[in-house]
């Protein structure tokens, strides 16, 4: 490859929004939602709701996650919504194993 095609790539700035970005956050921001509501969830006075909820938001939000990591034709930086991605699949993978460990242990006080 060519020094002077290397530079042509443009990496869009860092405010812009861009739809990979903008699909990223959205999926990290209800990971994140999950993975809060799986923490809060994993006591034993969590409730029926509360693990379902994080299972709920983990699962769709890793998959997306993965999804846009999968599809993204750049690195960090170029607008496709790399960083957003890992931080949806890592939050989302927090979630889902906090929600799923909440439900195990609400079907053992049962």
């Amino acid at each position: 490859m060519i020094v002077t095609d290397l530079l042509a790539t443009s990496a869009v700035d860092a405010y812009t929004p861009t739809g990979g970005r903008v699909v990223a956050t959205l999926a990290a921001l209800l990971a994140l939602g999950g993975a809060i509501t799986g923490v809060l969830a994993t006591p034993r006075r969590g409730g029926r709701w509360r693990p379902i909820l994080a299972l709920a938001a983990g699962a769709p939000a890793l998959v997306v996650g993965a999804l846009v990591v999968a599809t993204a034709d750049g690195g960090p930086g170029t607008g496709n919504g790399m960083v957003g991605g890992y931080a949806a699949v890592v939050l989302g993978l927090t979630a889902t194993v906090l929600g799923g460990l909440a439900m195990v242990r609400s079907h053992r006080t049962d």
